[in-house]
């Protein structure tokens, strides 16, 4: 584990790898030391964000001794998130991976999924855990406006679009689960290190 500092109020923590990333996020936010405003943690990565004239080198001095929890999901069951697989890229993916339709949704439903990060926009959670047969590029040309609840595909991960937005990766189907709602606490469903299945619905 390195720990950089990233300008005068933050600290970069190296971590190597993503199930790191994610317990040292779980324990920051479990028993934060004092002065830390936010953490932000990436697939290697977690950025530390501290008050204004927090002593860095100091909290760069506790950061390797700070004990790790052995899950960050805490042993949580996994959030479910209903699908109705009727996407616009449904048929192309198909194509795409000489899938027939049914085994792109098998194996998309199947699959046991953890939210690596967060990004792009509130709520939008990066997923680890999509069955290689169904890894395919994003779009050529992106959509203008991509639904809210939109369930889509994009290289090694899926994700929910938490609101409409513009987007690139293929859409396999739409949930109605709100992902991000700035009425709850917090605000996305979803965090790093969340377990997540998807659960095929029939379309109404």
């Amino acid at each position: 584990m390195k720990v950089r500092r990233a300008g005068d109020a933050a600290l970069l923590v190296e971590t190597g790898d993503l199930a790191t990333s994610h317990r040292l996020d779980t324990a920051f936010r479990d028993a934060a030391p004092p002065g830390i405003v936010d953490v932000v943690p990436g697939e290697r990565t977690v950025l530390v964000v501290t008050e204004p004239g927090t002593d860095l080198d100091r909290l760069a001095a506790l950061l390797p001794g700070l004990p790790l929890p052995d899950d960050a999901a805490g042993g949580a069951d996994p959030v479910e998130i209903p699908v109705v697989y009727d996407g616009d890229d449904l048929d192309e993916v198909a194509r795409l991976t000489g899938l027939s339709r049914d085994e792109v949704v098998d194996r998309h439903a199947s699959a046991d999924y953890t939210v690596a990060y967060l990004g792009f926009s509130p709520g939008f959670a990066y997923l680890t855990g999509l069955d290689p047969a169904l890894h395919v590029a994003r779009r050529e040309s992106p959509r203008t406006a991509v639904p809210a609840g939109s369930v889509a595909i994009a290289g090694p991960y899926t994700s929910v679009y938490p609101s409409r937005s513009p987007g690139g990766w293929r859409l396999l189907g739409r949930s109605g689960l709100a992902l991000w709602d700035v009425t709850r606490d917090p605000p996305s469903l979803l965090r790093p290190g969340t377990r997540v299945r998807f659960v095929r619905e029939e379309q109404r």
